[in-house]
């Protein structure tokens, strides 16, 4: 399995987590294509290497031509659809956004269609997202880890003023995420960088079993003089089970459609949660009733919940931390007569490894070439036990 670890001693943001991933390896230059997709004007980054308190690292800043736009989240997702990203990479970028977007419509007491980006929505915010959107993506890590958060102190000066530290976004964007004490009087942590926390990463703790292979440092504007103000990014791998905390959500319905559950639990995906499942129960005046289940990270805990209040007839919700183990796996593309199907690789313990086809890389080309669904199934199990597996 491979792992990445974001510790955090000096903070989080766009900037920091964009030179991490160029740092560690990703093309600056795929990033940069990326960016050019999105049609903003004359948005180019610059890579330097530079040094924080003694210690080398890659400091990304975007050059762009002046701007005045204060742009909605729907003009932002409508740039991201048009672009030339590939779907996984709108995906993780938009669901940045909307974490953003959430959090400022909490702190300002308004909606997630009538907030303006100020900061967030000018050039280099939107460069900084979707570039790590795209890094992550071609970093290819099957779950992201990071260190408890320090947010520095003291106060900042945004669009509405004067404010503390962590700014209103950042603070509500770290529910459910561990801080860690810092006496920097500076903004270490930025709302962009905690959105950046708050979507990707699955857990926080200290760093997991791994076997490093490749570190990366992102480094951010400020110099600090207590410490190298630098992101560090620690890519690895594990060849065995891994065990973590998860949370198990869930609510009683005995008054909802299935069109409803459906939509819920579509809902509940785009809160973050990592699995939904319904079980038919009998409830109260002999009612047959669906027991709606979700899991999620910590990260996502809070937005998980919101979505089973918005979305469904619930009155409550039920919720406690579980423990789970989860085994080594990895994607994989195999050959088959009517083109690639992605799936998963597990290992299973003595050298065994299974593969699981992806329902809709099957489904696609089962469309596509007019054959049934289980020819396709059939042939890219065969594709994959034709050969031998080789993790590279």
């Amino acid at each position: 399995m491979k792992m990445a670890y974001l510790d955090c001693a000096s903070g989080i943001s766009g900037d920091m987590t964009l030179g991490a991933l160029i740092d560690s390896g990703v093309e600056l230059a795929a990033i940069q294509d990326g960016i050019d997709s999105l049609g903003l004007a004359s948005c180019s980054l610059q890579s330097s290497e530079v040094k924080k308190n003694g210690f080398r690292a890659t400091q990304i800043v975007v050059e762009h031509e002046v701007e005045h736009v204060h742009r909605h989240l729907r003009d932002i997702e409508e740039m991201i659809d048009q672009s030339g990203l590939t779907h996984s990479q709108k995906e993780s970028a938009n669901r940045i956004f909307t974490r953003l977007g959430q959090a400022e419509a909490k702190v300002h007491g308004t909606t997630i269609d009538k907030v303006h980006f100020h900061e967030v929505g000018a050039i280099d915010s939107i460069a900084d997202i979707v570039g790590v959107a795209i890094g992550w993506d071609l970093l290819q890590v099957d779950t992201i880890y990071a260190s408890p958060i320090p947010t520095g102190t003291g106060t900042i000066e945004i669009a509405h003023g004067r404010c503390s530290i962590p700014a209103p976004a950042t603070a509500e964007l770290l529910i459910g995420i561990p801080t860690a004490d810092s006496s920097v009087e500076a903004e270490l942590t930025t709302p962009t960088g905690a959105a950046i926390l708050a979507t990707m990463v699955e857990q926080f703790g200290p760093l997991p079993s791994m076997t490093v292979e490749r570190i990366g440092c992102g480094a951010g504007q400020r110099d600090l003089k207590e410490q190298p103000n630098l992101l560090r990014l620690l890519i690895g791998t594990t060849t065995e089970s891994h065990k973590e905390s998860i949370w198990v959500v869930e609510t009683n319905l005995d008054d909802a459609t299935g069109e409803l559950i459906g939509h819920l639990s579509a809902q509940l995906f785009l809160a973050g949660a990592v699995d939904v499942y319904t079980t038919s129960i009998q409830m109260k005046k002999n009612r047959p009733g669906t027991l709606v289940t979700a899991l999620c990270h910590s990260a996502a805990l809070q937005q998980v919940e919101a979505a089973f209040i918005r979305e469904s007839t619930t009155l409550g919700i039920r919720r406690w931390q579980a423990q789970r183990t989860i085994v080594q796996r990895k994607i994989h593309q195999v050959a088959t007569r009517w083109g690639n199907v992605s799936g998963m690789v597990a290992w299973r313990g003595d050298g065994k490894v299974s593969f699981a086809p992806e329902y809709e890389a099957c489904r696609e080309l089962a469309a596509t070439h007019k054959v049934a669904l289980n020819e396709i199934y059939l042939a890219a199990h065969l594709a994959f036990d034709s050969q031998p597996f080789i993790d590279s």
